[in-house]
Protein backbone atom coordinates (compact mmCIF):
# COMPACT_ATOMS: atom_id res chain seq x y z
CA UNK A 1 0.00 0.00 0.00
CA UNK A 2 1.24 3.13 -1.04
CA UNK A 3 1.86 6.41 1.23
CA UNK A 4 -0.49 8.57 1.74
CA UNK A 5 -0.06 12.07 -0.43
CA UNK A 6 -0.90 13.73 3.13
CA UNK A 7 1.63 12.07 4.98
CA UNK A 8 4.60 14.40 6.69
CA UNK A 9 7.28 14.84 4.19
CA UNK A 10 9.76 13.94 7.48
CA UNK A 11 8.35 11.31 8.43
CA UNK A 12 7.96 9.84 12.22
CA UNK A 13 9.29 12.69 14.80
CA UNK A 14 12.01 12.37 17.00
CA UNK A 15 9.65 12.14 19.97
CA UNK A 16 11.93 12.90 23.24
CA UNK A 17 12.35 10.68 25.95
CA UNK A 18 9.43 10.34 28.35
CA UNK A 19 11.06 9.44 32.07
CA UNK A 20 9.81 6.66 33.50
CA UNK A 21 8.46 5.28 30.41
CA UNK A 22 9.72 2.23 28.33
CA UNK A 23 8.32 0.49 24.92
CA UNK A 24 9.11 -2.74 23.12
CA UNK A 25 7.25 -4.24 19.92
CA UNK A 26 7.36 -8.03 18.33
CA UNK A 27 5.81 -10.11 16.01
CA UNK A 28 2.86 -12.45 17.33
CA UNK A 29 1.62 -13.51 13.90
CA UNK A 30 -1.86 -12.40 15.28
CA UNK A 31 -2.89 -11.76 11.71
CA UNK A 32 -0.07 -9.99 9.69
CA UNK A 33 3.48 -11.90 8.56
CA UNK A 34 6.90 -10.59 8.74
CA UNK A 35 6.28 -7.85 10.68
CA UNK A 36 5.68 -6.20 14.42
CA UNK A 37 1.76 -6.52 15.28
CA UNK A 38 1.85 -6.22 19.68
CA UNK A 39 3.24 -3.77 21.66
CA UNK A 40 4.36 -3.18 25.61
CA UNK A 41 4.54 0.11 27.05
CA UNK A 42 5.81 -0.06 30.67
CA UNK A 43 5.24 3.34 32.71
CA UNK A 44 7.61 3.18 36.72
CA UNK A 45 5.23 2.84 39.67
CA UNK A 46 3.29 6.08 40.69
CA UNK A 47 1.91 7.48 37.65
CA UNK A 48 -1.03 8.36 37.08
CA UNK A 49 -3.23 7.27 34.28
CA UNK A 50 -6.41 8.70 32.37
CA UNK A 51 -8.57 7.57 29.29
CA UNK A 52 -11.17 8.08 27.04
CA UNK A 53 -13.31 5.53 25.12
CA UNK A 54 -15.47 4.30 22.54
CA UNK A 55 -19.13 4.96 23.46
CA UNK A 56 -20.01 2.67 20.66
CA UNK A 57 -22.79 -0.10 22.39
CA UNK A 58 -20.98 -2.95 20.96
CA UNK A 59 -17.76 -1.69 22.15
CA UNK A 60 -14.89 -4.63 22.68
CA UNK A 61 -14.11 -6.41 25.72
CA UNK A 62 -10.22 -4.41 26.03
CA UNK A 63 -12.55 -1.30 26.08
CA UNK A 64 -14.96 -2.45 28.80
CA UNK A 65 -12.12 -3.95 30.82
CA UNK A 66 -9.96 -0.74 30.52
CA UNK A 67 -13.19 1.45 31.60
CA UNK A 68 -13.46 -0.62 34.88
CA UNK A 69 -10.09 -0.50 35.68
CA UNK A 70 -10.12 3.46 35.38
CA UNK A 71 -12.79 3.30 37.96
CA UNK A 72 -10.36 2.27 40.42
CA UNK A 73 -7.28 3.05 41.48
CA UNK A 74 -5.49 4.99 39.37
CA UNK A 75 -1.82 5.62 41.30
CA UNK A 76 0.72 3.45 42.19
CA UNK A 77 1.95 0.04 41.19
CA UNK A 78 3.46 0.34 37.55
CA UNK A 79 1.08 0.58 34.58
CA UNK A 80 1.63 -1.44 31.31
CA UNK A 81 0.05 -1.08 28.25
CA UNK A 82 -0.28 -3.98 25.26
CA UNK A 83 -1.67 -3.52 22.06
CA UNK A 84 -2.00 -6.11 18.83
CA UNK A 85 -3.16 -5.15 15.89
CA UNK A 86 -4.82 -7.25 13.42
CA UNK A 87 -7.96 -8.70 15.59
CA UNK A 88 -10.07 -6.66 17.75
CA UNK A 89 -11.16 -8.77 20.41
CA UNK A 90 -14.65 -7.13 19.67
CA UNK A 91 -18.10 -8.98 19.16
CA UNK A 92 -16.33 -12.25 20.37
CA UNK A 93 -18.43 -12.82 23.42
CA UNK A 94 -17.07 -14.59 26.28
CA UNK A 95 -14.17 -15.52 24.65
CA UNK A 96 -13.24 -12.00 24.30
CA UNK A 97 -12.97 -11.13 28.03
CA UNK A 98 -11.42 -14.54 28.35
CA UNK A 99 -8.80 -13.50 26.24
CA UNK A 100 -8.14 -9.98 27.86
CA UNK A 101 -8.04 -11.65 31.46
CA UNK A 102 -5.61 -14.03 29.74
CA UNK A 103 -3.41 -11.22 28.36
CA UNK A 104 -3.49 -9.35 31.33
CA UNK A 105 -2.47 -12.21 34.08
CA UNK A 106 0.43 -12.89 31.77
CA UNK A 107 1.63 -9.49 31.37
CA UNK A 108 1.31 -8.16 35.26
CA UNK A 109 3.38 -11.55 35.66
CA UNK A 110 6.05 -10.91 33.62
CA UNK A 111 6.17 -6.81 34.26
CA UNK A 112 5.25 -7.03 38.22
CA UNK A 113 2.45 -4.72 38.39
CA UNK A 114 -0.83 -5.79 39.69
CA UNK A 115 -3.48 -6.55 37.24
CA UNK A 116 -5.49 -3.68 37.67
CA UNK A 117 -2.65 -1.48 36.50
CA UNK A 118 -2.40 -3.08 33.03
CA UNK A 119 -4.51 -1.88 30.19
CA UNK A 120 -4.80 -3.46 26.84
CA UNK A 121 -6.12 -2.93 22.94
CA UNK A 122 -7.02 -4.98 20.42
CA UNK A 123 -7.42 -3.28 16.58
CA UNK A 124 -8.59 -5.24 13.03
CA UNK A 125 -11.15 -7.35 12.03
CA UNK A 126 -14.20 -7.56 14.35
CA UNK A 127 -16.07 -10.99 15.24
CA UNK A 128 -13.09 -13.35 15.03
CA UNK A 129 -11.79 -14.75 18.25
CA UNK A 130 -8.64 -13.49 19.19
CA UNK A 131 -5.81 -16.12 19.23
CA UNK A 132 -4.18 -14.73 22.73
CA UNK A 133 -1.82 -17.44 23.05
CA UNK A 134 0.43 -15.94 20.19
CA UNK A 135 0.62 -12.81 22.41
CA UNK A 136 0.85 -14.32 25.82
CA UNK A 137 3.84 -15.93 24.15
CA UNK A 138 5.56 -12.58 23.22
CA UNK A 139 4.81 -10.99 26.41
CA UNK A 140 8.25 -12.28 28.25
CA UNK A 141 10.42 -10.97 24.81
CA UNK A 142 8.41 -7.90 25.24
CA UNK A 143 9.36 -7.45 28.94
CA UNK A 144 13.54 -8.34 28.44
CA UNK A 145 13.32 -5.84 25.27
CA UNK A 146 11.98 -2.65 27.14
CA UNK A 147 13.65 0.65 26.21
CA UNK A 148 13.01 4.03 26.52
CA UNK A 149 13.76 4.68 22.51
CA UNK A 150 11.27 2.09 21.44
CA UNK A 151 8.30 4.34 20.83
CA UNK A 152 8.45 4.63 17.12
CA UNK A 153 8.64 0.81 16.90
CA UNK A 154 5.80 0.90 18.92
CA UNK A 155 3.69 3.02 16.89
CA UNK A 156 3.98 0.92 14.09
CA UNK A 157 2.93 -2.38 15.68
CA UNK A 158 -0.40 -1.03 16.19
CA UNK A 159 -0.79 0.00 12.34
CA UNK A 160 -3.52 -2.06 10.45
CA UNK A 161 -4.91 -0.18 7.51
CA UNK A 162 -2.68 3.13 8.14
CA UNK A 163 -0.09 3.92 5.25
CA UNK A 164 2.23 5.68 8.31
CA UNK A 165 2.86 5.80 11.63
CA UNK A 166 1.94 8.70 13.59
CA UNK A 167 3.63 10.46 16.27
CA UNK A 168 4.06 13.89 18.07
CA UNK A 169 5.57 15.89 20.96
CA UNK A 170 5.39 18.99 22.77
CA UNK A 171 8.31 20.48 25.34
CA UNK A 172 7.78 23.28 27.65
CA UNK A 173 9.41 24.42 30.82
CA UNK A 174 7.11 24.48 33.81
CA UNK A 175 9.17 26.51 36.92
CA UNK A 176 12.83 25.95 35.20
CA UNK A 177 11.95 22.42 34.72
CA UNK A 178 11.69 20.91 31.37
CA UNK A 179 8.52 18.52 30.51
CA UNK A 180 7.79 16.78 27.94
CA UNK A 181 4.55 14.99 26.14
CA UNK A 182 4.79 12.62 23.60
CA UNK A 183 2.57 10.43 21.96
CA UNK A 184 1.31 8.20 18.72
CA UNK A 185 -1.76 7.01 17.12
CA UNK A 186 -3.02 4.08 14.95
CA UNK A 187 -6.28 5.00 12.41
CA UNK A 188 -6.99 5.41 8.79
CA UNK A 189 -10.86 3.79 8.48
CA UNK A 190 -13.76 3.62 11.18
CA UNK A 191 -12.98 6.87 11.69
CA UNK A 192 -16.14 9.29 13.42
CA UNK A 193 -14.97 9.03 17.24
CA UNK A 194 -17.59 9.46 19.84
CA UNK A 195 -15.13 9.92 22.63
CA UNK A 196 -11.28 9.58 21.44
CA UNK A 197 -10.12 7.83 18.46
CA UNK A 198 -8.97 4.80 17.26
CA UNK A 199 -6.15 4.01 19.07
CA UNK A 200 -3.82 6.98 20.85
CA UNK A 201 -0.83 7.06 23.76
CA UNK A 202 0.30 10.03 25.15
CA UNK A 203 3.06 9.44 27.92
CA UNK A 204 4.21 12.60 30.20
CA UNK A 205 7.08 12.96 32.51
CA UNK A 206 4.92 15.80 34.26
CA UNK A 207 3.43 15.17 37.85
CA UNK A 208 -0.38 15.56 37.41
CA UNK A 209 -2.92 14.65 39.90
CA UNK A 210 -5.23 11.31 38.70
CA UNK A 211 -8.74 13.40 38.71
CA UNK A 212 -6.98 16.27 36.96
CA UNK A 213 -5.23 14.32 34.65
CA UNK A 214 -8.12 12.99 33.50
CA UNK A 215 -10.36 16.38 33.62
CA UNK A 216 -7.76 17.70 31.15
CA UNK A 217 -7.84 15.18 28.78
CA UNK A 218 -12.05 15.05 28.44
CA UNK A 219 -11.63 18.50 27.97
CA UNK A 220 -8.99 18.69 25.23
CA UNK A 221 -10.56 15.32 23.75
CA UNK A 222 -13.88 17.49 22.28
CA UNK A 223 -12.18 19.70 20.22
CA UNK A 224 -9.99 17.51 18.89
CA UNK A 225 -10.24 13.83 18.87
CA UNK A 226 -14.10 14.18 19.08
CA UNK A 227 -13.79 17.08 15.89
CA UNK A 228 -12.55 14.88 13.32
CA UNK A 229 -13.98 12.14 11.04
CA UNK A 230 -12.92 10.13 7.85
CA UNK A 231 -16.28 7.84 7.13
CA UNK A 232 -19.21 8.47 10.00
CA UNK A 233 -18.53 5.13 11.21
CA UNK A 234 -17.47 5.00 15.51
CA UNK A 235 -15.02 2.69 16.00
CA UNK A 236 -16.16 -0.75 18.92
CA UNK A 237 -12.02 -0.11 19.66
CA UNK A 238 -11.70 3.58 19.87
CA UNK A 239 -9.09 4.04 22.77
CA UNK A 240 -6.66 7.25 24.28
CA UNK A 241 -4.72 6.72 27.20
CA UNK A 242 -2.60 9.66 28.81
CA UNK A 243 -0.11 8.61 31.54
CA UNK A 244 1.88 10.95 33.44
CA UNK A 245 5.06 9.69 35.35
CA UNK A 246 6.01 12.51 37.51
CA UNK A 247 9.56 11.37 36.30
CA UNK A 248 10.53 15.09 35.49
CA UNK A 249 10.51 16.61 38.65
CA UNK A 250 7.92 19.72 37.74
CA UNK A 251 5.58 20.93 40.33
CA UNK A 252 2.60 18.77 41.02
CA UNK A 253 -0.65 19.71 39.05
CA UNK A 254 -3.39 19.31 41.30
CA UNK A 255 -5.89 22.25 40.23
CA UNK A 256 -7.39 22.52 36.15
CA UNK A 257 -6.75 26.46 37.30
CA UNK A 258 -3.03 26.51 37.95
CA UNK A 259 -0.68 28.40 36.07
CA UNK A 260 1.27 24.85 35.64
CA UNK A 261 -1.69 23.25 34.23
CA UNK A 262 -2.60 25.89 31.60
CA UNK A 263 0.90 25.47 30.52
CA UNK A 264 0.16 21.87 30.37
CA UNK A 265 -3.09 21.63 28.55
CA UNK A 266 -1.75 24.24 26.01
CA UNK A 267 1.53 21.55 24.99
CA UNK A 268 -0.96 18.56 25.43
CA UNK A 269 -3.32 20.19 23.32
CA UNK A 270 -0.81 20.66 20.71
CA UNK A 271 -0.14 16.92 20.50
CA UNK A 272 -3.55 15.57 20.80
CA UNK A 273 -4.60 17.97 17.91
CA UNK A 274 -1.91 17.21 15.40
CA UNK A 275 -2.21 13.92 15.87
CA UNK A 276 -5.83 13.85 14.77
CA UNK A 277 -4.90 15.62 12.11
CA UNK A 278 -2.73 12.99 11.42
CA UNK A 279 -5.47 10.36 11.23
CA UNK A 280 -7.35 12.04 8.76
CA UNK A 281 -4.38 13.31 6.87
CA UNK A 282 -3.78 9.19 6.95
CA UNK A 283 -7.98 8.11 6.16
CA UNK A 284 -8.50 5.56 3.95
CA UNK A 285 -7.61 6.61 0.14
CA UNK A 286 -7.37 10.64 1.23
CA UNK A 287 -6.04 12.85 -1.23
CA UNK A 288 -7.28 15.92 0.32
CA UNK A 289 -7.42 17.52 3.97
CA UNK A 290 -10.61 19.75 4.97
CA UNK A 291 -11.14 21.81 7.37
CA UNK A 292 -15.07 22.43 7.99
CA UNK A 293 -15.54 25.91 10.29
CA UNK A 294 -18.98 26.92 11.07
CA UNK A 295 -19.81 30.35 12.81
CA UNK A 296 -23.01 32.10 13.58
CA UNK A 297 -25.12 29.06 14.53
CA UNK A 298 -27.39 29.34 17.32
CA UNK A 299 -25.11 27.21 19.86
CA UNK A 300 -21.68 25.48 19.57
CA UNK A 301 -23.03 22.15 19.50
CA UNK A 302 -25.43 23.66 16.39
CA UNK A 303 -22.31 24.34 14.77
CA UNK A 304 -20.59 20.72 15.45
CA UNK A 305 -23.59 19.20 14.23
CA UNK A 306 -23.23 21.26 11.29
CA UNK A 307 -20.07 21.09 10.57
CA UNK A 308 -20.47 17.37 11.39
CA UNK A 309 -23.44 17.19 8.47
CA UNK A 310 -20.79 18.67 5.74
CA UNK A 311 -17.61 17.19 6.82
CA UNK A 312 -19.17 13.23 6.54
CA UNK A 313 -21.82 13.64 3.42
CA UNK A 314 -20.63 11.40 0.96
CA UNK A 315 -21.67 14.12 -1.76
CA UNK A 316 -19.52 17.07 -0.29
CA UNK A 317 -16.57 14.41 -0.05
CA UNK A 318 -17.25 13.13 -3.58
CA UNK A 319 -17.08 16.98 -4.86
CA UNK A 320 -13.90 17.41 -2.65
CA UNK A 321 -11.69 14.40 -4.00
CA UNK A 322 -13.11 15.57 -7.96
CA UNK A 323 -12.01 18.78 -7.10
CA UNK A 324 -15.62 20.60 -7.66
CA UNK A 325 -16.00 23.81 -5.96
CA UNK A 326 -19.74 21.94 -5.51
CA UNK A 327 -21.53 24.84 -2.98
CA UNK A 328 -24.67 23.60 -3.55
CA UNK A 329 -24.09 20.50 -1.50
CA UNK A 330 -22.80 22.17 1.03
CA UNK A 331 -26.08 23.90 1.34
CA UNK A 332 -27.75 20.74 0.99
CA UNK A 333 -25.45 19.27 3.95
CA UNK A 334 -26.54 22.30 6.38
CA UNK A 335 -30.16 21.80 5.55
CA UNK A 336 -29.88 17.89 6.46
CA UNK A 337 -28.36 18.50 9.86
CA UNK A 338 -31.32 19.06 11.62
CA UNK A 339 -29.47 22.38 13.60
CA UNK A 340 -31.66 25.65 13.03
CA UNK A 341 -30.37 27.60 10.10
CA UNK A 342 -32.05 29.64 7.57
CA UNK A 343 -31.48 29.90 4.02
CA UNK A 344 -31.29 33.33 3.44
CA UNK A 345 -28.90 34.18 6.13
CA UNK A 346 -26.12 31.89 4.80
CA UNK A 347 -22.54 32.40 3.57
CA UNK A 348 -20.39 29.96 2.23
CA UNK A 349 -16.61 30.12 1.83
CA UNK A 350 -13.61 28.20 0.15
CA UNK A 351 -10.41 29.30 1.50
CA UNK A 352 -10.58 33.25 1.47
CA UNK A 353 -13.02 32.96 -1.35
CA UNK A 354 -16.64 33.79 -0.40
CA UNK A 355 -18.93 31.94 -2.65
CA UNK A 356 -22.47 32.27 -1.68
CA UNK A 357 -23.96 35.14 0.51
CA UNK A 358 -27.70 36.05 2.14
CA UNK A 359 -28.86 32.38 0.42
CA UNK A 360 -27.46 33.14 -3.10
CA UNK A 361 -24.14 32.31 -5.27
CA UNK A 362 -21.99 36.04 -4.36
CA UNK A 363 -21.98 38.31 -7.09
CA UNK A 364 -18.05 38.25 -6.75
CA UNK A 365 -17.68 34.44 -7.32
CA UNK A 366 -16.28 32.65 -10.15
CA UNK A 367 -16.24 29.09 -11.10
CA UNK A 368 -12.52 29.07 -11.71
CA UNK A 369 -11.66 31.10 -9.03
CA UNK A 370 -13.28 28.21 -6.83
CA UNK A 371 -12.15 25.13 -9.24
CA UNK A 372 -8.56 26.44 -8.91
CA UNK A 373 -8.74 26.66 -5.07
CA UNK A 374 -9.84 22.67 -5.15
CA UNK A 375 -6.84 21.85 -6.50
CA UNK A 376 -5.13 22.02 -2.98
CA UNK A 377 -4.17 19.11 -0.73
CA UNK A 378 -5.31 21.59 1.82
CA UNK A 379 -8.84 22.81 1.76
CA UNK A 380 -11.51 24.68 4.07
CA UNK A 381 -14.81 24.88 3.88
CA UNK A 382 -16.32 27.95 5.98
CA UNK A 383 -20.15 28.16 6.69
CA UNK A 384 -22.02 31.50 8.66
CA UNK A 385 -24.83 30.47 9.86
CA UNK A 386 -26.28 33.79 10.13
CA UNK A 387 -28.09 32.65 13.53
CA UNK A 388 -26.01 33.54 16.57
CA UNK A 389 -22.40 32.79 18.08
CA UNK A 390 -22.10 29.36 17.94
CA UNK A 391 -18.84 27.95 16.63
CA UNK A 392 -17.19 24.66 15.38
CA UNK A 393 -14.57 23.31 13.44
CA UNK A 394 -14.40 19.49 12.14
CA UNK A 395 -11.49 18.21 10.23
CA UNK A 396 -12.01 15.44 7.25
CA UNK A 397 -10.92 14.27 4.13
CA UNK A 398 -12.16 13.23 0.95
CA UNK A 399 -14.16 10.13 -0.01
CA UNK A 400 -12.37 8.51 -3.44
CA UNK A 401 -12.38 4.96 -5.29
CA UNK A 402 -9.37 3.89 -2.77
CA UNK A 403 -11.34 3.85 0.28
CA UNK A 404 -13.65 1.45 -1.55
CA UNK A 405 -11.14 -0.97 -2.66
CA UNK A 406 -9.61 -1.07 0.81
CA UNK A 407 -12.66 -1.94 2.72
CA UNK A 408 -13.93 -4.36 0.17
CA UNK A 409 -10.67 -6.38 0.78
CA UNK A 410 -9.99 -5.55 3.91
CA UNK A 411 -10.81 -9.32 5.41
CA UNK A 412 -9.11 -10.82 2.42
Amino acid sequence: MSVSPLAPASGFPDLPVIKGVRFAAASAGVKYQDRDDVMLAVADAGSTVAGVFTRSSTRSAPVLDCQEKLLGDLSGAPVAILVNSGNSNAFTGGAGRASVNAIVAETAKAVGTLESRVFTASTGVIGERLPHDRIVNQIAKLNESLTENAAEAAAKAIMTTDTFAKGSYATFDQGGTTVNIAGFAKGSGMIAPDMATMLVYIFTDATVDAQVLQSILSGINETTFNAITVDSDTSTSDSLMLVATGAAGATPITDTNSPAAIEFVEALRTVMLELAHLVVKDGEGATKFVAVNVAGADTDVSAKKIALSIANSPLVKTAIAGEDPNWGRVVMAVGKSGAPADRDLLSIWFGDILVAENGWVADSYSETAGADYMKSPELAITVDIGLGVGTATVWTCDLTHQYITINADYRS
